[in-house]
C-alpha cells in the first residue's frame, strides 16, 4: 500500500508547535515525537523558536528540528520562510503535517501548497482566551486541515458549537498521557523549606496566568486553614500573576502559610509533597498538571470546566469538582477532605490507579500512531 503505513520505510511526518520550552503542549509534542515507533514513523518537529528545554530533549533524542522564526504573517520574511518550509517538506518527503497549536495558521496552507494531502490540526485549549485577531486567524486555518484532533470531548464540543467546525468533520479524540515511570505515588518528595512539618499541604503547579484563578484558591485556603493547625498552601510556577498573588496573600492574612516556588523541572518531587492538588482554572482542556498530580498520588480537586470532569469523573469517582469561580464551593470541598482523611486517601488512590491504567504515556503514543495511520490509509 503506497499511501498506507505498511511500507517498509518509516513514514516522515512533521509536527509543529510555537515554542519548545515548559508549556504543556510543548511537552506533549516532544514526548510523542521521542516515543513514536521509529519503524512506523520518522518524526520531524518545526517551531517558531529553536531554544528551550524541550528543544534540547528532542536534539538529544535525535529528532530533526526545523527553526521557522515566524514573527508576523504579513512580513516579507514570512514568504521566504514559506519556501523554506516547502523545500523541507519536499526534501524529506513529509507525508503528514500535524499543527498542534496556532502554528496551523502558517503551516497548514504552506503544507497544502507543498502537496501534503494529510494535514491535521489540534484544539487543546479554549480559543476564547485568544485576542480577536489570533482567534479569527486560527479559526480560518481550520479550513486548511483534512483532519482534527482533540484531547477531550469538551474540546470537540467547543470546536463544533463555538468555533463553527462542521459536525460532519472528522474529529479524533486522543487523551493526554502521563509518564508513570516519572509520576507515581510514594517516590522521593521535595519539600521546600517553608513547608516545614506541615500536617497537610494543599497545592497547585502551573504557569501563573489569570485563567488559572489562583486567587480563588487563596481565598478558599484562607477559609479552611483554621480546620487543621499548620496546614500550608504551596504554589509552584512563574508568571506575570506572581506580584498580584503575593499581594493577595497579604490581604487575606495567609502570608506565613503560603509558599511560592518558581517554575521548575522537578515537578514530580514537588507533587509528592502535596496532599490535595487543586486546579481552580476558569478555562481548561485536559490539564497535564492535573494528570501528573493524579498519577503522583495527590487527591484532586478541580473546577467543573473543560475536560476536568472527564479526568476526575463526572460523578466524582476520582476526586471532587466545584463550580468554576466559586471560592465558597471550593472551600467546602477542601474542608470535606481535611475533615475526612480516609476519603482523601481513597480518592487519591483511585486517581493514581486510573491514570496508570488508562491515561499513561504508552496509551497516548499508541492512540496518536493509530490516528496518524488511519488518516494516511485511504
Amino acid at each position: 500500500m503506497e499511501e498506507g503505513t505498511s511500507s517498509l520505510r518509516p513514514i516522515p511526518i512533521l509536527m509543529t508547535v510555537r515554542e519548545l520550552d515548559q508549556g504543556g503542549i510543548e511537552r506533549d509534542v516532544s514526548r510523542i515525537a521521542m516515543n513514536l515507533d521509529r519503524t512506523r514513523f520518522a518524526p520531524h518537529v518545526a517551531s517558531y523558536h529553536d531554544h528551550g528545554m524541550r528543544a534540547e530533549d528532542l536534539r538529544k533524542a535525535g529528532v530533526p528540528l526545523l527553526h521557522l522564526p515566524v514573527r508576523s504573517l504579513a512580513s516579507a520574511g514570512t514568504a521566504k520562510l514559506s519556501w523554506e518550509l516547502i523545500r523541507y517538506i519536499r526534501r524529506h518527503k513529509i507525508r503528514l503535517v500535524h499543527a498542534w497549536d496556532t502554528t496551523a495558521v502558517f503551516v497548514l496552507p504552506v503544507a497544502r501548497l507543498a502537496g501534503v494531502s494529510t494535514r491535521l490540526t489540534s484544539l487543546l485549549g479554549s480559543r476564547l482566551l485568544l485576542d480577536p485577531r489570533s482567534h479569527s486567524q486560527w479559526r480560518w486555518s481550520d479550513g486548511q486541515a483534512t483532519g482534527y484532533i482533540v484531547n477531550c470531548e469538551a474540546m470537540r464540543k467547543h470546536w463544533i458549537e463555538d468555533e463553527g467546525l462542521p459536525a460532519s468533520a472528522r474529529v479524533e479524540l486522543c487523551y493526554n498521557g502521563v509518564d508513570t515511570n516519572q509520576f507515581f505515588p510514594g517516590g522521593e518528595a521535595i519539600r521546600p523549606e517553608g513547608l516545614g512539618n506541615a500536617p497537610l499541604v494543599i497545592g497547585a503547579i502551573c504557569a501563573l496566568r489569570p485563567e488559572k484563578a489562583l486567587d480563588l484558591l487563596q481565598e478558599a485556603f484562607a477559609q479552611v486553614r483554621g480546620l487543621l493547625p499548620g496546614i500550608k498552601l504551596l504554589l509552584v510556577g512563574s508568571g506575570a500573576e506572581l506580584p498580584k498573588l503575593v499581594a493577595n496573600a497579604e490581604r487575606l492574612g495567609i502570608t506565613n502559610d503560603i509558599v511560592f516556588v518558581p517554575a521548575t523541572s522537578a515537578v514530580a518531587g514537588h507533587l509528592r509533597s502535596i496532599d490535595i492538588f487543586v486546579l481552580s482554572s476558569h478555562s481548561e482542556a485536559f490539564s497535564n498538571a492535573l494528570l501528573e498530580a493524579m498519577a503522583s498520588g495527590c487527591c484532586p480537586v478541580g473546577s467543573r470546566v473543560g475536560g476536568t470532569p472527564e479526568m476526575i469523573g463526572a460523578n466524582e469517582e476520582r476526586g471532587l469538582l466545584f463550580p468554576a469561580g466559586d471560592s465558597q464551593a471550593l472551600a467546602e470541598r477542601l474542608a470535606k477532605l481535611i475533615r475526612n482523611p480516609e476519603l482523601r486517601l481513597n480518592l487519591a488512590q483511585r486517581a493514581a490507579d486510573y491514570t496508570r491504567q488508562h491515561l499513561n504515556l504508552q496509551a497516548n503514543v499508541q492512540r496518536t500512531q493509530d490516528i496518524y495511520e488511519s488518516f494516511l490509509t485511504p
